[in-house]
């Protein structure tokens, strides 16, 4: 599988109204965000999901965006401006090699965007640091893009930072996994420093 990023104004194609017949942000979402939560989307783009993870987490929750383009989030904060949800939003730009987060979320989403990144061990290990002992990972890729053995494959390597397959939800178009973090799980300290 080789990465490809999607560019800036391919969000537009990707973020429109008549994706919410394919994909209902909130009925994805809903049984893993609650109010009061941290939620990472990974890969946001427009906002497709942050906006709608926004309105979920409610006043007191917080959605952290993260794309490698600063124009998807711009883009993100006008849109979540006009829904009046940009103060529980807070963009941050990534680089091409890290996430670049330290502080701890309950709820992480990488939709459609983990197979865009070059070193899937790595982003799968920076989302797993972050997430508290009870934080869950929802992880989906498109079916044309990915194929099963690819995500078979990405499966793996969250096993070995310490992601285990919790569920696999029924997300049209996609494949599809919620991944919890392993109780008493050690990372390989030496395995984190290379790379």
């Amino acid at each position: 599988m080789r990465p490809h990023v999607c560019p800036w104004w391919g969000g537009y194609f990707i973020d429109n109204r008549l994706r919410h017949l394919l994909h209902r942000p909130e009925r994805i979402l809903a049984p893993y965000v609650k109010a009061g939560m941290t939620v990472m989307d990974v890969g946001c783009g427009m906002g497709f999901f942050a906006i709608p993870a926004a309105r979920l987490v409610g006043a007191e929750g917080r959605v952290i965006a993260v794309d490698l383009q600063q124009q998807m989030l711009d883009v993100l904060m006008r849109r979540a401006a006009k829904a009046d949800v940009a103060d529980r939003i807070t963009p941050h730009r990534c680089r091409s090699d890290a996430l670049g987060l330290s502080e701890p979320v309950d709820f992480a989403l990488a939709f459609y965007s983990a197979h865009e990144v070059p070193d899937q061990r790595r982003l799968l290990r920076e989302i797993h640091a972050v997430l508290g002992q009870s934080g869950r990972l929802l992880v989906v890729e498109p079916i044309g893009h990915v194929t099963q053995r690819d995500f078979d494959e990405m499966i793996s390597l969250a096993a070995e930072v310490g992601l285990d397959v919790r569920e696999r939800p029924r997300i049209r178009m996609s494949r599809a996994a919620v991944l919890d973090v392993r109780q008493a799980f050690q990372p390989d300290r030496e395995a984190d420093a290379v790379g």
